[in-house]
């Protein structure tokens, strides 16, 4: 008989019928807020530019202003990275998404009644301070909280309520841009953003803070009660709990004998230097794939293939929110049953292509005036998004996550978030000067950076469907990650215990072998097996470890 997985001791019923599940899953809805309050965000900032009112208000900005107001919200994300994780670590993942909140809602305050251009600019650099301290936290939480057998599709969740918030402030500006002669046509989606971060700061404390932040801080009675409570269903001491109590506890025990983890640990090491590189490319290609270009200067886009119609502008883009929301949190089901590696791979080579044709009608417009070409042009907008969220909207988070051990984890997230951040500043400064020099033209510069998009990922994204931390960390660690075999085969005594317990106690049905001492055979027990659409370096480590 093998040895027994999590897969055999989690909860085989329905997950809503199991009140611990149930739970958890309402504590996780509330950090998904975060992702959200982030999408509302940015659309807003995207959709106030379809309100006159607003253009009229702020004196018309454009050029390098209009480039300032959308892109200060980042510089402001950007101050407040190295600070975020030191919170997430040293008060925990609660405190971080509080504290993100109530300097959020302060910007929004802000924000909202303001009288000039500079007022607006700093509120909005003070929510985006504020919200990365919440972003740093928040799906560390989810993570670190989510029943084992769902974190992979909540955590890609997470991403996608991003365009929750979108689609909620793409319509909400779609209503209030009919309020004529008015202030409230941009006021009233401002007051509204504040919802989500004041839900987060007045019920986040009924929410119980991460098992493994508790056991990082000797808090391990607290840690076990939380494991009991959300992932045995009120039972300390049911097998899953006893297997996640031993293995978080023994690999944090084991980080510890690092030392204080600095940001330097991040280059310390091959493995370490190997998932910074992975990290820093999922930063840029998030933003740098050419999604920018809509989901901040929809306006410039739609003008350039002859939509000026204000109506018809925030119709466009109410309905692609809604659209790309639908692919994005369809995918995330699918993150577990197709693989990370290969929905990258798909979603970049779809992207290749569908902007190489959405560069030709841009430039078939431009040239004759063709109203086909126009018409096409929206197609391929809304074709491009379908491949760019089966992968990049689920899956930003959840890898990052996934290839970083819980030392690493808040640092490693933050590294992924700066490089978020300066793609956007720089995206965000950029793209209106660029359009409006060089207009289908530009659109050339993001089919060569797909093309090597594509060959990154499949150069350097692993697999990681199937695998434990500690086994992804063989794949990025080499020889260096097989110390982890000791926890797993410390773990075979608690797992022995656990499969016992649901079995038959008849003697044909226990498997009495001594526990395992060699670390070579553990792996190949417990490693997935290679998966395909690899290069023969991958293939030869999968075989190896």
């Amino acid at each position: 008989m093998d040895w027994p997985s999590v897969a055999d001791l989690v909860d085989q019923g329905p997950w809503y019928r199991n009140q611990g599940i149930l739970l958890v899953n309402l504590c996780v809805v509330l950090s998904l807020l975060t992702s959200y309050t982030n999408g509302f965000d940015g659309s807003m900032a995207n959709g106030l530019q379809l309100i006159q009112q607003w253009h009229s208000y702020f004196g018309e900005p454009e050029g390098s202003t209009l480039g300032l107001l959308t892109s200060v919200q980042n510089i402001g994300g950007f101050i407040a990275l190295p600070f975020a994780p030191f919170v997430s670590d040293g008060l925990g993942r609660r405190n971080g998404v509080f504290i993100g909140g109530m300097i959020m809602l302060g910007g929004v305050a802000l924000q909202s009644q303001s009288v000039n251009v500079a007022q607006f600019i700093a509120a909005r650099g003070l929510i985006g301070f504020g919200m990365t301290f919440s972003i740093n936290a928040a799906p560390l939480l989810v993570t670190e909280l989510a029943y084992p057998t769902q974190r992979g599709p909540i955590t890609a969740v997470y991403n996608t309520t991003w365009y929750l918030g979108s689609i909620a402030s793409a319509w909400i500006t779609f209503g209030t841009f009919r309020i004529q002669a008015s202030t409230w046509s941009w006021r009233i989606p401002s007051i509204i953003q504040a919802l989500p971060s004041l839900l987060q700061v007045t019920l986040i404390w009924f929410c119980p803070e991460s098992p493994r932040w508790l056991i990082s801080k000797g808090r391990d009675h607290e840690a076990k009660a939380v494991l009991g409570k959300y992932h045995g269903n009120g039972d300390i001491h049911h097998p899953l709990v006893e297997y996640e109590y031993n293995e978080i506890r023994e690999a944090i025990a084991m980080e510890d004998e690092v030392g204080k983890i600095s940001w330097k640990v991040m280059l310390a090491s091959p493995g370490n230097r190997r998932r910074l590189r992975v990290i820093i490319a999922l930063g840029f290609f998030s933003q740098w794939s050419g999604n920018g270009l809509v989901s901040y200067y929809i306006n410039l886009i739609l003008e350039g293939v002859g939509i000026t119609n204000p109506a018809t502008k925030t119709l466009i883009n109410g309905i692609l929110q809604l659209f790309n929301y639908g692919m994005a949190i369809c995918s995330s089901f699918f993150v577990d049953r197709i693989g990370r590696r290969r929905l990258f791979l798909i979603s970049n080579t779809g992207m290749l292509v569908v902007f190489v044709f959405w560069t030709v009608t841009s430039a078939l417009f431009t040239e004759t005036g063709s109203k086909v070409a126009a018409n096409a042009t929206i197609v391929m907008i809304f074709l491009y998004y379908t491949f760019y969220d089966i992968a990049w909207t689920p899956l930003l988070v959840v890898y990052t996550v996934e290839i970083l051990p819980y030392r690493l984890r808040a640092k490693g997230f933050a590294a992924m978030s700066f490089t978020v951040s300066l793609a956007l500043v720089f995206n965000q400064y950029v793209n209106p000067v660029a359009l409006d020099r060089l207009g289908w033209k530009y659109y050339l510069f993001y089919v060569g950076w797909l093309a090597f998009e594509l060959f990154f990922v499949w150069m350097f994204f692993w697999e990681t469907k199937g695998r434990t931390l500690e086994q992804t960390a063989v794949l990025f660690d080499g020889e260096d990650g097989l110390v982890i075999a000791d926890i797993q085969m410390e773990h075979q005594t608690v797992m022995r215990r656990a499969s016992t317990q649901r079995v038959s106690n008849s003697p044909s049905s226990v498997d009495d072998r001594p526990p395992s001492t060699d670390k070579s055979e553990l792996f190949e027990m417990t490693l997935a097996p290679p998966l395909e659409w690899e290069p023969a370096y991958m293939r030869d480590r999968h075989a190896k470890y």
